[in-house]
Order: structure tokens, then C-alpha cells, then sequence
């Protein structure tokens, strides 16, 4: 005897598996791409890991308004958030390697970049959460009949994704403006020290090695 759940049970299933592959497919889409424009896995690893932990505000942000895990909308949110979030990250880690090949360390080149690129970053940020920020708290806006209201069945549908876009990318904003420069800082000290142990161990292999001889 087998035994399975139909209906809207059905359905929300369906749309999680649909979702989940979508997402995947969007993921390695993404890093196929950035892979071609960067030429490096290290550069490809920061912009994916913020688009991944921008669901954190997601998540943050459906608690702090006490809305449900809509699979649909809010996964259709997290989506919408990559494209913005992988531009962000593109914008600051493209300029920040422009500036090392012009000679610049890295440190200068990641104060330089942010105080360059901070701008952009933000304002493509602001202007896309305010452009759902009315719907994430169900205001209804009729012009024909110049009608303001709040909680409007209306918007009941798309709260969960506005409020997925709304929180998500504010916090994916300051992983972009905050944790991928110290991720950028972090890479070049390992990269440092790499070389350094590297030159360590060429010298006592080389050490050695006149000890062998004499």
C-alpha cells in the first residue's frame, strides 16, 4: 500500500522542486560566466558566497515581519536578489583589480576601490528596495481614484517577495560593502604568506642542498 499527499501539498512541492533547480541552474550560470570574466575561482567563490548568504537576510527579514516561508514568491525573491547582488560584487572586485595592475597594494586598492565604488553599490541597492519597499508593507496605491490603503488583498500575493527583495538585499549590501574588501584583504595575507613559506622552503631546500655538496 503507498500513500501520497495531493492538492495544494502537491503543488507546493512541485514549485520547491522547480525553484530548487532554478536556483541551481542560475548559480552555475553565474559562476560559468564570472569564471570566463575573472579567470579565477577565488573572485568567483566571494561573489556566489554573498549571493548565498543574502538568504540570511532573507530569512531575518520574513522573522522581523512576521510573514510566512512562501516557497513561491520567496523563493522567486532570492532569485531576483542574485542579479543585483552579483553586479554589486562584479563592480568592486573588477575595480579593485584594475587598480593592482596598475601597481597600487592591497590595501590602497581596496580603500580606493570602496571610496570609489560605494556609490554605485548603494544606489542600486536603495533604489531597488524602495521600489517594493511600499509592497513589503501592503500599501495599495490607486491613482484613478487617488486612494491610499494599507493591507489590500491586492498586495497580499507579492509581500513575501518584496519583503525577500527588501531585506535580502540590504543585507547583501553590506556583505558587498563590509565583508568582500576584508575578503579581498584576507586573499592577498594568505596569498603573502603562501609565498613567503614558499620562499622558506625554497631557501632550505637550497641550504641543504650546498650542505650536500661541501
Amino acid at each position: 500500500m503507498t500513500w501520497k499527499l495531493k492538492g495544494e501539498d502537491e503543488e507546493r512541492a512541485k514549485a520547491s522542486a522547480f525553484l530548487m533547480k532554478a536556483f541551481g541552474t542560475a548559480i552555475f550560470l553565474i559562476f560559468a560566466i564570472l569564471l570566463a570574466q575573472f579567470n579565477r575561482l577565488t573572485s568567483v567563490a566571494l561573489v556566489l558566497s554573498a549571493v548565498v548568504l543574502s538568504t540570511i537576510g532573507v530569512l531575518l527579514g520574513l522573522l522581523i515581519m512576521g510573514q510566512p516561508f512562501g516557497v513561491v514568491m520567496t523563493g522567486i525573491g532570492v532569485i531576483a536578489n542574485a542579479g543585483v547582488i552579483v553586479n554589486n560584487n562584479i563592480v568592486l572586485i573588477d575595480t579593485y583589480d584594475r587598480l593592482r595592475h596598475e601597481g597600487m597594494n592591497a590595501y590602497d586598492a581596496i580603500v580606493e576601490t570602496c571610496r570609489e565604488r560605494a556609490r554605485p553599490v548603494v544606489l542600486t541597492a536603495v533604489t531597488a528596495i524602495l521600489g517594493v519597499l511600499p509592497i513589503a508593507f501592503g500599501v495599495n496605491i490607486e491613482f484613478l481614484s487617488r486612494e491610499v490603503s494599507v493591507g489590500a488583498p491586492a498586495t497580499q500575493w507579492w509581500i513575501s517577495l518584496s519583503t525577500a527583495i527588501v531585506f535580502g538585499l540590504g543585507f547583501a549590501t553590506v556583505l558587498t560593502l563590509v565583508v568582500t574588501p576584508a575578503a579581498l584583504m584576507a586573499i592577498e595575507g594568505m596569498r603573502l604568506k603562501r609565498q613567503a613559506w614558499s620562499a622558506a622552503v625554497a631557501a632550505r631546500f637550497a641550504r641543504r642542498a650546498n650542505e650536500a655538496k661541501n
